[in-house]
């Protein structure tokens, strides 16, 4: 008998097909259940500077979306991905349990604990917690660590022959404050090393750029020329990966879990520089594929000349999704 999956998660990059893909082949039947009543661009926006101004269309969606789609169902998992757009309330996830107490409820945290302060509300309903954060996981042992994965199509770019690339380095993401700060730093410093690059900062709308303007010190002397308001697309992110030697990475504020885009670099085979330092605590920490950025570039480093060197097979396929989701399921 398959075995019954309940995956709540945000639309994000669309990873949770991915997910839905891989449990499939797993021989899992899912039914995935977005974790906001919408994905437009202000929605999310009012939600994460309040959920209460948008508990209503949660309401709404819930009632009218979510229950009848589960509500003759017995899942055996139910599987939260937290993140900041996540908005159901504790009341949702209770109801959840009690129409499933058979089911093992886990919830993922994509994100420190201190940004995502409204989903420790619903802790209380989960069987297991993981974090992508190592700090969170020693810090508080309710959390059990977990990083984040890579999928497939990260793992055929690790196995194509590239004679040459197309960019030196490059970065892909949402322009908050900090990462876009760390990243322009970074991009400047090695211009002369790096000489072509394809930097894509992403601003979801003109209303966050003038916030970002008006709170955000990191912002000063930005021009909303400096963003791009189309959001690319998998494939197109996946393209630029393709065609990029070396991925710059820059994690939020407040972030010390290492980003996604760290580890699809490994999936991808890609050199990567970074300003998370907690990366040399990780068993794929090389610093001939890793470059710690600390305020200052130097040109002579070997990094910059050395191809990439691969890290040791079972080190490697621990960190795919297939495996990150054999986890989640067993509750080791």
């Amino acid at each position: 008998m398959k075995k019954k999956v309940m995956l709540i998660a945000p639309l994000f990059f669309g990873y949770y097909q991915e997910m839905i893909k891989e449990l499939e082949l797993m021989g899992c039947e899912v039914d995935y259940i977005c974790d906001a009543p919408s994905n437009s661009n202000i929605s999310k926006a009012i939600g994460r500077i309040n959920k209460n101004l948008i508990k209503g269309s949660t309401k709404k969606y819930f009632e009218n979306k979510v229950l009848p789609k589960i509500k003759e169902k017995k899942y055996d998992n139910v599987m939260i991905i937290g993140g900041m757009t996540f908005a159901f309330t504790p009341e949702m996830i209770e109801q959840i349990k009690e129409m499933n107490p058979q089911a093992r409820f886990t919830m993922y945290q994509w994100d420190s604990e201190k940004n995502l302060p409204y989903s420790t509300s619903i802790h209380p309903y989960m069987d297991q917690l993981y974090s992508f954060d190592l700090n969170d996981c020693e810090q508080m042992s309710k959390y059990k660590f977990l990083p984040l994965f890579y999928t497939r199509i990260y793992e055929e770019i690790g196995k194509e022959k590239v004679d040459k690339y197309k960019y030196a380095c490059s970065y892909i993401g949402t322009a908050h404050p900090q990462k876009f700060k760390d990243i322009n730093m970074m991009s400047d410093m090695m211009k002369n090393i790096m000489k072509k690059q394809f930097i894509y900062h992403y601003m979801p709308s003109k209303l966050k750029f003038i916030y970002h303007k008006l709170f955000a010190p990191e912002f000063k002397g930005a021009m909303m020329k400096d963003f791009q308001t189309k959001k690319l697309s998998s494939n197109e992110v996946v393209q630029i990966f393709k065609d990029s030697e070396c991925i710059l990475d820059a994690p939020q504020a407040g972030q010390t879990g290492l980003t996604i885009r760290t580890i699809e670099c490994l999936g991808a085979k890609r050199k990567i520089v970074t300003t998370n330092k907690d990366i040399k605590k990780y068993d794929f920490y090389n610093e001939s594929n890793i470059l710690v950025f600390d305020g200052s570039i130097d040109e002579n480093n070997p990094f910059f000349t050395t191809p990439f060197i691969d890290v040791a097979d079972d080190i490697y396929k621990k960190y795919s999704l297939r495996e990150w989701l054999k986890y989640m399921l067993k509750g080791e």
